[in-house]
């Protein structure tokens, strides 16, 4: 078998018949990634390969740079000021060594989809896929709003504050039409979550100019939220995301919530309880919001970050040191907090996701819980996450969520990339997909039907998020 062949990752008939005739044709939307909609507008070209797949700053694919560290390779050559040329063949000489890490083959896989190049990225080879790639580069075909589309996506969700005006996402939505794709925002509301900081005033003053209202507490500040809401939603957004890197319920009163808020404004010391009791009611109230707006609520959890300070100080956040949390409560914490908004009826639509694997059985089967609504799996095991965004990981979701709910109903893969080229990894998890389910039925656990097997991919693939998150439905 050569590398990156037709039928790479596909161990089965079934699976390969599933991919070629199901999965591959379906269009892709990317619900969750990191493109920046300034540079989706803009339209410029990349002056080069390494611009566009290692980085441009602080801004680019951190999941390379871990790797290259690991290689020895000295940061100005990473995120440095170093040689662009120089970065590549870094770059080649770290995925030389890559094998078994989903990076070798997701480095192959977009150099031949994007570039038609097909020989082993090694130092021996980076002088010609430079030169080749530069050339493309250079092209119309090779700006961003072409790469999305002749990616086949239809929408393209990007990761934005509250305070943000969104201005550019106005103007793409001015060109929607002529683009042939949506850009639309989902906010991430990090910053109102970091009471502790000492810019949280600050951040309130930013989120009190663009939203109009004057935030004097914390119940003023959930009113400026429900503008944000209703600004989010006329351009089109219908998702929030929520990075809850540990989580602890604690439930407060109204006087309690006021006064750590009040505090917090201040900069004045916050116990770890705190912390916590404000956490809980931002985020009831915001599950309250979602639910009002009909989005879905996503939660990204169990994370470590920054743990290498002296870099985070230098370079900053989002920069390769992040890894896999540990609290191992979490999701019964998150539990009780759906336990307590069910009471009133308010959980919105829900996609959860663990970067530690130890919790999606917890999480799978406590989703269960709250079913409802008449929504088709209101509850969703988000796709395999970050570190666990391999083969393996993702055949373990797979696997969780079929034996623990219904897989045919699962919204599928998003990029969560900061890069115009990472929309082959819809194609790898295709891939798995297929072979999994081909395996089933290649064990006789469900039938060999290639129209009853081949709607299931297609709905995984693109169907469900169509119809989930109601990104092709009008304003009202």
């Amino acid at each position: 078998m050569t590398l990156l062949d037709k039928d790479f990752l596909l161990t089965n008939e079934t699976g390969k018949k599933l991919f070629h005739e199901h999965a591959k044709k379906m269009p892709i939307i990317d619900f969750h990634c990191h493109l920046n909609p300034q540079e989706i507008y803009e339209n410029k070209n990349y002056p080069n390969l390494t611009r566009i797949w290692i980085n441009d700053g602080t801004f680019g694919d951190h999941y390379k740079w871990r790797l290259m560290r690991a290689n020895g390779v000295p940061e100005e050559l990473i995120t440095g000021d170093g040689d662009e040329y120089e970065k590549l063949v870094a770059w080649a000489g770290t995925i030389e060594k890559a094998i078994g890490n989903p990076l070798y083959e997701w480095t192959h896989l977009e150099l031949q989809r994007f570039f038609g190049i097909t020989e082993p990225f090694t130092k021996k080879s980076v002088k010609r896929i430079w030169d080749k790639a530069n050339e493309l580069l250079a092209t119309d075909e090779f700006k961003p709003r072409n790469l999305i589309k002749n990616s086949n996506v239809e929408v393209v969700c990007t990761t934005d504050d509250p305070a943000s005006d969104l201005k550019y996402h106005k103007l793409l939505k001015a060109e929607e039409k002529e683009n042939g794709f949506k850009v639309l925002p989902a906010m991430r509301p990090d910053k109102a979550f970091n009471i502790s900081a000492l810019t949280f005033d600050q951040y309130l003053q930013e989120f009190e100019d663009v939203s109009g209202i004057k935030i004097t507490d914390f119940k003023s500040f959930i009113k400026a939220f429900e503008q944000r809401f209703e600004y989010f939603t006329r351009l089109g957004g219908r998702l929030s995301d929520h990075g809850l890197n540990t989580f602890h319920y604690v439930p407060a009163t109204a006087e309690q919530i006021e006064t750590v808020f009040e505090n917090g404004r201040h900069n004045e010391p916050l116990t770890t309880k705190d912390v916590d009791i404000y956490a809980t009611a931002l985020l009831k109230e915001l599950m309250k919001l979602n639910k009002k707006f009909g989005w879905t609520m996503q939660y990204h959890m169990n994370a470590l970050r920054n743990r290498n300070q002296p870099m985070f100080k230098k370079i900053g956040a989002d920069t390769g040191f992040d890894s896999m949390g540990t609290q191992p409560d979490i999701a019964n914490e998150i539990m009780n907090l759906f336990t307590d908004m069910q009471d009133d009826d308010n959980i919105p639509k829900t996609i959860l996701y663990s970067l530690n694997p130890n919790d999606w059985m917890q999480l799978a089967t406590g989703m269960g819980d709250f079913y409802g609504d008449g929504i088709t799996q209101k509850m969703q095991l988000g796709c395999a996450w970050w570190f666990n965004d391999t083969r393996e990981g993702m055949q373990e979701q797979l696997r969780v969520m079929a034996q623990q709910s219904l897989l045919a109903n699962f919204v599928g893969m998003l990029t969560d990339s900061r890069s115009f080229l990472s929309y082959p990894r819809h194609e790898y998890f295709r891939r798995v997909l297929c072979d999994y389910i081909g395996e089933l039925a290649e064990r006789g656990q469900v039938p060999d039907d290639d129209e009853y097997l081949g709607q299931i991919i297609e709905d995984i693939s693109y169907n469900n998020a169509h119809d989930y998150f109601g990104f092709y439905e009008d304003v009202k």
